[in-house]
């Protein structure tokens, strides 16, 4: 039977890259937000709600229920909008049951309060590799996709993937491996995993680094698996972990880490 056909608007966030999604079964419907941005000025340190609020007038303006508020995994580059959407909707926030082992490591890190629960408890719903649910009249199923962070996942939602950080569009490569619990083997096998989605499955990004052309959310499956630059063409994957950890051992740490993922890992309670 062929899959159930998604609506998808996405909203683009130039300041990290980031493309939040909206995903609905049609007109007056019901949908889920996926991957939303709270803006944030590191220079003043303070947040706003200009991107979520796009989010939300699009919401209203086509007569939408938001049944979820879903994180692909804890962010390193942006704050999310989901408590604040959760106030406004009403909606659960849901994220991968690897949240417990990112808290876990995080806590330890950044010294946080010796209460800070790591049992991911500040969600309202971890997810399993492999559970269904459904937005309305769409039939959605989880995917673990770890390697860039324990919590990875992708979402299939009726013909659409939302894979957050585990490809990024094909000239510009994959997800960097070298945050705490990072794995490039994982990584690669996680990948894999999604090359075996069927052939006419949409893939939409939550990010996307352009050079020279608009930024764009959407690839595909054959595209990624001919031509993404780092694990397309069939790349092996030892040849894939050596680019890789060579390749991170050059990057930055990006530039909001640390108040994104003292939020993040908290369902964007910004902490006292």
């Amino acid at each position: 039977m062929d899959a159930q056909i998604a609506h998808v608007e996405s909203f683009h966030d130039p300041a990290t890259s980031t493309f939040t999604h909206v995903v609905f079964d049609g007109e007056g419907g019901r949908a889920a937000i996926i991957d939303p941005v709270l803006d944030y000025d590191p220079a003043t340190t303070r947040t706003s709600t200009t991107s979520a609020q796009r989010v939300l007038d699009f919401v209203h303006a086509h007569g939408l229920h938001v049944d979820w508020i879903l994180e692909t995994h804890a962010h390193a580059d942006h704050l999310t909008a989901a408590a604040w959407l959760k106030r406004e909707t009403g909606a659960p926030v849901a994220i991968g049951r690897g949240i417990t082992k990112v808290q876990e490591r995080f806590k330890v890190l950044f010294g946080l309060e010796d209460d800070f629960a790591v049992d991911g408890s500040q969600f309202d719903h971890l997810f399993n590799d492999g559970d269904g649910f459904n937005i309305g009249q769409l039939t959605a199923r989880v995917m673990a996709t770890p390697g860039h962070t324990d919590d990875s996942l992708t979402y299939v939602i009726g013909d659409a993937a939302f894979i957050g950080d585990t490809m990024f569009a094909p000239e510009t490569g994959t997800a960097r491996v070298d945050f705490p619990g990072g794995d490039a083997h994982k990584l690669y096998r996680s990948i894999h995993r999604l090359f075996d989605l069927p052939a006419d499955t949409r893939i939409f990004l939550c990010h996307d680094y352009p050079q020279g052309r608009e930024a764009r959310a959407l690839t595909s499956i054959a595209d990624q698996e001919q031509h993404n630059i780092h694990v397309g063409g069939g790349a092996s994957e030892d040849a894939f972990v050596e680019m890789r950890l060579k390749r991170d051992a050059t990057l930055a740490a990006p530039k909001l880490i640390d108040p994104a993922l003292h939020a993040n890992i908290r369902a964007g309670v910004l902490p006292s």
